[in-house]
């Protein structure tokens, strides 16, 4: 705590809450696109992306003493922007100065080894963005990707912050409501915590939607209506897959005959009928009975 708070004139709960609103709105003025963050009860974050964020950073001793100076401001809606970016978070905190402080924090971006070996690890696991997106899979890939050295989430040694505030702590408590409200954030939009680490959220399912998707096709030798092709998964998943090459229809099992040819009208005629014999061959008959000469 710096010198001059421990002067500072008690503020309720309600006066602090009243100040960011007022704020708040005089800056959607200005910025519509501004994302605060808003706290509903007491809980910061309850999706599985949101919980974990926050029990990461708890985890580290480095954090551990620090961040929770930043419950508070965040629980009375205190963070009035924040801003995810690749390796970057930009925010507004109101404090006790009428301006809102200005915080920068970068988090370093995920290495291409580790993030190569996290996708071979979910390959098959997952059937959905959606699935990824709730935070149902297996415990297995949970430990995956929380694990301190090899997981998804960031140490404090890939964090680096800067407040405007007169605050010389290292950590001071608008950075730690920052760190809150991300947390918080992703309860919402899980995505953006793959757009904050510079990686594609769908290569993790999409290898296993494409792997299906051809065996499908290959053993329905044609197109049917409990087949969907990969343009149609495409908009479901939204997941930009590689063309597959389109299986031969299927042979008919029963070949159509050709038609046959109507036969040749032969004219008729009186004196003589040829019937038909072996081929080369030709017997005349006539119509008119010969008399035997008498002998």
């Amino acid at each position: 705590m710096a010198y001059w708070e421990s002067f500072a004139p008690y503020v309720t709960v309600a006066e602090k809450r009243a100040k960011a609103e007022k704020k708040l709105k005089a800056l959607r003025k200005k910025n519509p696109d501004i994302r605060p963050v808003v706290i509903e009860g007491r809980t910061i974050a309850g999706t599985w992306w949101g919980k974990s964020w926050n029990t990461n950073l708890e985890s580290y001793a480095d954090y551990s003493n620090r961040i929770g100076r930043g419950r508070s401001y965040v629980r009375h809606n205190a963070v009035l922007d924040l801003q995810i970016k690749s390796g970057l978070i930009e925010s507004l905190v109101q404090g006790t100065d009428s301006r809102p402080y200005k915080i920068r924090i970068k988090i370093k971006t995920l290495k291409k080894n580790t993030w190569k070996n996290i996708k071979k690890a979910c390959q098959g696991e997952f059937d959905s963005l959606q699935e990824l997106l709730n935070g149902k899979f297996p415990k297995s890939l949970s430990n995956i990707f929380t694990d301190k050295k090899s997981g998804l989430f960031p140490a404090p040694g890939e964090i680096s912050f800067d407040c405007s505030c007169p605050d010389w702590a290292d950590m001071c408590k608008h950075i730690a409501a920052v760190l809150y409200g991300i947390g918080a954030m992703l309860d919402t939009k899980p995505e953006l915590f793959f757009t904050l680490r510079d990686v594609k959220m769908k290569d993790l399912v999409s290898g296993a939607v494409k792997e299906q998707t051809s065996d499908l096709l290959r053993k329905a030798g044609q197109k049917s209506s409990k087949v969907m092709d990969a343009s149609d998964l495409s908009e479901i998943f939204g997941i930009d897959m590689e063309e597959s090459p389109t299986p031969e229809k299927a042979r008919s099992k029963s070949k159509k005959k050709p038609a046959k040819k109507p036969a040749a009208k032969t004219k008729k005629t009186s004196a003589r009928k040829v019937k038909k014999t072996k081929p080369g061959k030709k017997v005349t008959t006539t119509d008119k009975k010969v008399p035997r000469k008498k002998t």
